[in-house]
């Protein structure tokens, strides 16, 4: 298992805070599994820096590019 420290826009991180948003969609440039650790990083992108916040997530289920129209490459993982 292995821990990514991913930026996340503040206009989505209240969502992930708050229960509503647990899936993220990213580049595969990572080799991103199941049980992996994300640190989500609050980016406030209108000033161009992070805001001190953070959270961490674990990955429960990757949905892998390359069919359902999702671009060779990229990932969808659900999270909680």
């Amino acid at each position: 298992m292995a821990t990514h420290e991913l930026k996340t826009w503040k206009m989505y991180f209240n969502d992930i805070i708050e229960g509503k948003k647990n899936f993220e969609l990213r580049k595969n440039d990572r080799g991103y599994n199941v049980g992996d650790t994300l640190i989500l990083k609050e980016y406030d992108n209108e000033v161009n820096a992070y805001t001190g916040r953070l959270t961490d997530c674990t990955v429960e289920y990757i949905l892998h590019g390359g069919k359902f129209g999702l671009e060779e490459g990229y990932v969808i993982m659900g999270i909680n």
